[in-house]
């Protein structure tokens, strides 16, 4: 029987640490094979490309995504505890609320994102089923309900979603086997009628396309990996057969559904909306199927999300259990999830969303990677746990609890990527200097990571030879 996880962010233990590879590629296969991922590959046909500009955007931005966001999942195989507070040793242990942060925000996000519109989809096919009323109301309880579910899987942690993940790696695989046959019908490899190109031609939407829907996805995982590997023990698993897991289970887990969201979002006719025409050119046979992908999928991927944020919200507020704070943030995506359907145009909102937050994410990500590969991996899990404990000093005390060049060199990261980026509802000044195209991603990790490896240039962060690392004492506050 499945028994409440008592960790937060504190150091895993050894004799816990009983997860392998084969976990890792389950976790992030199952919880990916869900309608809030799949959706990504409708976006590309609302920007008015075809089946070869979507496809080949999606893999493309997928590829450089993956080879960015694989890495981060070794920082966690080495410290046992998750991504953000890892990156403590870089940032500094106050200073690594930068992660938290960052990991709170994209967590909440595609949370929001997945609720939505796996509800969406399941007020569809019950109205084709039963006649059931399609109003707000319905909406509403429905989305209710995938909460409540979400909320007790990510409760219940790691092991609970761990199982429910294998279940879904094998039964949402058959059932996107069975879209295929479901939708083939009704495919073609033409946009959506009256869909231009929504940045006026083919490349820079095929370019806009490759970061909404393709980079976005792996880099929703930039403080997740960690969640699960640091159940990994590298005295059992190599940190080569980590990584190629980690490969395997982003490409695999993001690519598969996004391409059947693409698939299925060509069949059909799908330009502003998605579930709604999803649902409507089905056949008969397939609603009961789609109704299982809508629910099953939802939970399981928005359960990881929520669990992701319980443990970030832990992270900030170290008095709160786990428990509590996933509660809390699943009642805040619960709203967001309110708040996009009745208020929000769901292309703008999606686009706007994943652009602005990689752009932010980027640079600490990058920076995370510099500071791991100049410490070699060594690490120091007592001293990245003083600001849980509510005590102060150790190797990564830095000044007062940050380490000002690191967290300058994201902050100036995360500036030019936002003044860069191209939203639906937001574009940056610099985009006159880039002839209109969203650079975003590129230049937010460029000046972060160059300015980082400028900045610190006399040893690695963390350890004896840098000199904003005194070996302070621990005491308590």
């Amino acid at each position: 029987m499945a028994t409440i996880e008592q960790h937060g962010v504190d150091t895993i233990p050894e004799a816990e640490r009983t997860s392998g590879p084969r976990d890792l590629v389950a976790i992030l296969l199952g919880s990916n094979l869900c309608l809030g991922v799949i959706v990504f590959g409708w976006l590309p046909v609302s920007f008015g490309l075809g089946l070869w500009g979507s496809v080949t955007s999606v893999v493309a931005g997928t590829l450089v995504g993956v080879a960015v966001t694989a890495p981060l999942a070794l920082v966690s195989l080495r410290t046992a505890t998750n991504l953000s507070t890892s990156s403590g040793a870089f940032f500094g242990v106050r200073g690594r609320l930068v992660g938290s942060v960052v990991g709170l925000l994209l967590s909440l996000g595609y949370t929001a994102l997945t609720l939505w519109i796996g509800g969406d989809v399941v007020v569809g096919v019950l109205a084709r089923l039963t006649g059931a009323s399609t109003g707000d109301g319905a909406h509403a309880l429905v989305y209710a309900l995938l909460a409540a579910c979400t909320a007790v899987g990510a409760v219940y942690g790691y092991r609970l979603l761990l199982r429910l993940s294998k279940g879904l790696a094998v039964g949402m695989t058959a059932l996107l086997a069975l879209g295929l046959v479901a939708y083939a019908g009704d495919f073609t490899a033409a946009p959506a009628p009256d869909t231009p190109y929504l940045l006026g031609s083919f490349w820079p939407t095929w370019l806009l396309s490759a970061v909404a829907a393709g980079l976005s996805g792996p880099v929703a995982f930039i403080t997740l990996l960690g969640d699960y590997t640091r159940y990994v023990s590298p005295a059992r698993h190599s940190a080569r057969a980590v990584r190629r897991a980690t490969w395997l289970g982003l490409l695999v887990g993001l690519l598969v559904p996004q391409l059947f969201g693409t698939y299925t979002a060509l069949a059909a006719r799908a330009g502003l909306d998605y579930a709604g025409p999803l649902v409507a050119v089905s056949p008969g046979w397939y609603l009961v199927p789609l109704l299982l992908a809508a629910t099953a999928g939802s939970v399981g991927n928005a359960g990881l999300m929520l669990y992701s944020m319980g443990l970030d919200l832990d992270a900030i507020l170290p008095r709160a259990t786990r428990a509590r704070a996933t509660v809390v943030v699943a009642a805040v995506a619960t709203g967001f999830v309110f708040l996009g359907h009745f208020a929000s145009d769901a292309q703008s909102a999606m686009t706007s969303f994943v652009l602005l937050l990689t752009a932010i994410g980027t640079p600490w990500a990058v920076i995370t990677l510099i500071g791991h590969a100049r410490c070699r991996g060594e690490y120091d899990p007592e001293a990245l746990q003083v600001y849980n404990r509510r005590s102060r000093g150790g190797i990564y005390w830095y000044a007062a609890g940050w380490h000002p060049r690191a967290t300058a060199s994201w902050g100036l990261g995360a500036a030019v990527g936002l003044a860069a980026v191209s939203t639906p509802l937001y574009e940056g000044p610099l985009l006159a200097l880039t002839g209109g195209v969203d650079c975003s991603f590129v230049l937010s990790g460029v000046v972060g990571g160059a300015l980082y490896a400028a900045l610190t240039p006399r040893g690695a962060p963390g350890t004896v030879t840098d000199p904003e690392a005194p070996e302070a004492l621990v005491a308590s506050e």
